[in-house]
């Protein structure tokens, strides 16, 4: 793609902190990046480019910690997350830019505002609930890039253990990207040379951005720094639909 040298500066930077926000909390990267890589590409463009990244990144984070997958868990979401992914992907190659735009910047502004109101853990949930967390979290995932946070909110709501919260939610990410990237590549999308070189050239960001977000793991609490971002999110929402009434 033609960027110039202080292009590429931005779409480097913005790639590195959202591995950063992926390596302490396991999802988010389209929300942190997604803002700034719309204003060099569309986005159904950035999408599929961070589903390449994220299949890599999210099998890295899942080796460690497999043993510690409930399984029960996975595969009670895993068809309704396939479901989601569907649609999305439909939607998503179908839809104006311009209404899709609004939509995440929608999106992205109730993810963050509902993130800064909830202040405690909600109520064990029943089983149930994995129909409309898998579905809606693989339409999000498909379309937006991140529907790992109704993932952690069903897990979190189900299993006492944070490390089994943790792994499960790995895995089926994992198989997340794994079906968007099989959807993607039957639809054609990467039939675009230039998208899988511009993944190519930003591996490097996404790697150090994984290093420092594990390592930030080490002196801050997840909680924390998710919430930190989470205001960083909420203003890179409202940004987006300024642009849009603005446009």
């Amino acid at each position: 793609m033609d960027f110039t040298a202080l292009d590429w500066s931005l779409i480097l930077l913005a790639t590195c902190a959202a591995y950063i926000v992926f390596g302490i909390a396991g999802f988010g990267t389209a929300l942190v990046a997604g803002p700034l890589l719309i204003h060099f590409m569309p986005l159904s463009t950035i999408i599929p480019l961070l589903v390449v990244l994220d299949f890599i990144a999210a099998f890295g984070n899942l080796l460690p910690s497999r043993q510690a997958v409930v399984g029960s868990e996975l595969k009670r979401l895993l068809p309704f997350m396939a479901l989601g992914c569907t649609v999305g992907v439909v939607f998503l190659l179908n839809l104006k830019s311009d209404l899709l735009l609004l939509m995440m910047g929608l999106f992205i502004t109730g993810y963050a505002l509902y993130m800064l109101a909830v202040k405690v853990k909600p109520a064990r949930l029943s089983a149930f609930w994995a129909v409309p967390m898998g579905t809606v979290g693989g339409l999000f995932g498909a379309l937006f890039g991140s529907g790992g946070f109704l993932y952690a909110l069903y897990l979190s709501a189900r299993l006492e253990d944070k490390q089994q919260v943790r792994a499960t939610q790995s895995a089926l990410i994992s198989c997340s990207t794994v079906v968007r990237l099989g959807l993607f590549t039957v639809a054609g999308v990467y039939g675009d040379l230039q998208l899988l070189l511009t993944a190519v050239c930003l591996l490097p960001a996404m790697a150090l951005g994984l290093w420092i977000g594990r390592r930030l793991t080490l002196k801050m609490s997840r909680e924390a720094f998710v919430r930190l971002v989470t205001w960083l999110v909420l203003v890179s929402g409202l940004t987006l639909i300024y642009r849009y009434f603005s446009a």
